[in-house]
């Protein structure tokens, strides 16, 4: 009796459109699964030498923006917690290892006792002029990415604290606060938060920029039936040797085939225990590193972004989840969230001009590292005299570039 109402009740679609619902759920639960990180040395050459790289960068700036192009040890400690260093490593240590950037010279202080100072070096001081001029030529673009960082969050606004953790990634000046921002008063305002702190808030929406990287160009990296259903998919791609599992697989299938939402638009309506909610996080963050430079940035400058972008807790979960669109390197001591479309192999798939500048000045690094080993690099007693020339010369030449730019130019420097 029981198989022939079974059989009636199929002929007519009711189990049928059972299995269907049952199927609809699943789609839209949070799926407990968990898939295994797999070291990706590719991926984790492009993290390595970031670290220093940063801090060189930042150095940099510090001492080009003194007025006589010179620091003594002492000052460049004051900006010690935001070179991201090893906690034992001596500052005067770390600047030491390229002496090919840094050029050291010293003073006497009251007690009699030598203090360093540090300039720097013709070959940087030219790839810094490169950057600068660069950043001139790109201030439009460099508002852009300001703007959609803005635009992700919740209020449209965010604590300095919080850009200023990104500002390396995005390409932003270092003093980004007083040579960028006043130079575009129609889209930004310093506000003050209720916590007392300074934000920045976005004045103006541009409804050109709210097109997220994964819908520009859909109809070559999509398929047309996932357009017309609003399901796109991510571009995914596994560390060779990745043994993916059936269950996963399908899973990961399935998941691809689920509406996509903005992160430029206000998701409150989606719940959070759900697989939706999840692919509109990725989306998020999937957005945000298109937005930096190397397509990377360290975990812990997400931290913050929980409120701001109105994310669940435990929202990064989504870097483990995800290994074919997320790498997590755990190269300097840190965990680096990496984009994997972003790379064919170690080249990336778009260069920007501000990353071939780096490129250039880690190129100086290696070579440093390298000449101090074999003793290319002695202090004689002509290093002060050579060092006040060369002042002379930094000097000169940010005079010149004083001169030779409008007023609102020059605020870079």
């Amino acid at each position: 009796m029981f198989h022939w109402l079974f059989g009636i009740a199929r002929n007519f679609g009711f189990v049928r459109g059972y299995q269907q619902g049952y199927i609809y759920q699943q789609k839209f639960s949070l799926v407990n699964i968990k898939l295994k990180w797999v070291k990706d040395r590719t991926l984790d050459a492009l993290v390595t030498g970031q670290r220093d790289l940063k801090a060189v960068g930042i150095l940099v700036s510090i001492i080009y923006s003194s007025s006589e192009c010179c620091l003594p040890i002492y000052h460049l400690s004051r900006h010690r917690g935001q070179l991201g260093l090893p906690s034992d490593l001596k500052l005067s240590t770390f600047i030491r290892r390229y002496p090919n950037i840094f050029n050291e010279s010293s003073f006497l202080d009251s007690g009699g006792s030598p203090v360093p100072c540090f300039s720097l070096s013709p070959e940087a001081l030219e790839l810094h002029h490169e950057e600068v001029n660069i950043l001139q030529q790109n201030q439009l673009e460099l508002r852009d990415r300001l703007c959609k960082l803005l635009m992700l969050t919740s209020d449209r606004i965010l604590p300095l604290q919080t850009i200023d953790q990104l500002k390396w990634d995005l390409g932003l000046p270092y003093d980004y606060q007083h040579s960028f921002v006043p130079n575009h008063p129609e889209s930004f305002l310093y506000v003050r938060l209720p916590d007392d702190r300074i934000g920045l808030k976005l004045l103006f929406w541009d409804d050109k920029l709210a097109i997220p990287e994964l819908q520009k160009n859909t109809s070559l990296q999509q398929k047309a039936e996932d357009i017309k259903n609003g399901s796109l998919e991510f571009p995914i791609s596994f560390t060779r040797g990745f043994g993916l599992k059936r269950k996963c697989m399908e899973w990961l299938k399935e998941w691809q085939k689920l509406p996509y939402t903005s992160p430029y638009i206000n998701a409150s309506h989606l719940d959070p225990r759900t697989d939706v909610s999840e692919k509109r996080i990725v989306g998020v963050f999937h957005e945000l590193l298109h937005l930096t430079l190397h397509k990377q940035t360290e975990r812990k400058n997400v931290s913050n972004l929980r409120r701001p972008l109105a994310l669940p807790q435990k929202f990064t979960k989504v870097f483990e989840r995800h290994p074919g669109i997320f790498y997590i390197s755990k190269r300097s001591d840190t965990q680096t969230v990496v984009l994997r479309e972003a790379y064919n192999g170690q080249e990336p798939v778009q260069n920007h001009a501000l990353v071939q500048i780096r490129e250039e000045f880690a190129s100086l690094l290696k070579k440093g590292l390298l000449d101090r080993s074999k003793g290319v690099y002695k202090k004689s007693r002509h290093t002060n005299l050579v060092e006040g020339l060369r002042k002379e010369v930094c000097i000169a030449k940010k005079t010149n570039q004083f001169s030779s730019e409008d007023e609102s130019d020059s605020m870079f420097f």
